[in-house]
């Protein structure tokens, strides 16, 4: 699974450790030390997924991954010195699909990097007919070719991971579907206990974008202890 891979990151020797890591899988790799150069990349180059520092000299990382969300939906994976859960929050607020924290175990950076890939490729396949790729029912339209979504003929603006939850939670609506098994298909990595935080934040901010009330939703139910449900 090749594809175009960008790298943000002012310490250098951790930028060249994750280009080496990421070509011996055959990725192709654009590497900059400054949010500035990043930009430019991204603004030029057809890219697939990309690993942003939050704390670079110039242009913060979260700036980056906002602006990356006004016009891709490539994956974004936030990197970090940081253990604070604030910052997870905001990266993941401004449109990030996962986030690790330094120090970390290359190969683990490597497994999250072709998690996201096979998640991203499987969520945006054009080889499906209509009534494979469009999911509508009470004025919320999902369409997996275009990536969008409209709730009573207005688009919503979700990041490529809220899509991906909503679009396994339409598909199965009707039964419950639990937590491990909703991190598991979205993120395709191995869920532990602080995986339901994330789950929980998306699942959040997918509400507020579709005007759910939490205590009384129309769309996404939660199941206490369980998971989340669509009635059908």
């Amino acid at each position: 699974m090749a594809g175009n891979i960008l790298v943000v990151d002012d310490e250098q020797a951790i930028a060249d450790l994750v280009e080496v890591y990421l070509k011996n899988e055959n990725y192709t790799i654009f590497k900059f030390y400054q949010g500035k150069d990043a930009l430019e990349c991204i603004a030029n180059e057809k890219l697939d997924l990309a690993i942003l520092d939050v704390m670079l000299p110039d242009i913060d990382g979260f700036s980056i991954c906002q602006q990356i969300r006004e016009k891709h939906n490539f994956p974004v994976i936030m990197l970090t010195a940081k253990e604070e859960e604030i910052d997870k929050i905001t990266g993941l607020t401004l449109g990030a699909d996962d986030y690790i924290t330094k120090p970390f175990r290359p190969l683990e950076l490597i497994a999250r990097v072709k998690a996201q890939l096979r998640r991203f490729t499987k969520y945006n396949s054009t080889e499906q007919n209509r009534e494979e790729h469009v999911i509508a029912f009470s004025g919320l339209v999902l369409d997996m070719n275009t990536h969008e979504c409209t709730l009573n003929e207005k688009k919503l603006a979700l990041t490529p991971t809220e899509f991906a939850i909503l679009w396994y939670l339409c598909l199965h609506r009707g039964r419950v579907v639990r937590s491990e098994e909703l991190f598991q298909e979205v993120w395709g990595d191995k869920y532990f206990t602080n995986s339901n935080n994330t789950v929980m934040v998306h699942i959040r901010h997918l509400r507020e974008k579709m005007g759910d009330n939490a205590e009384h939703p129309k769309y996404i139910k939660t199941v206490w202890g369980v998971g989340y449900k669509v009635e059908k």
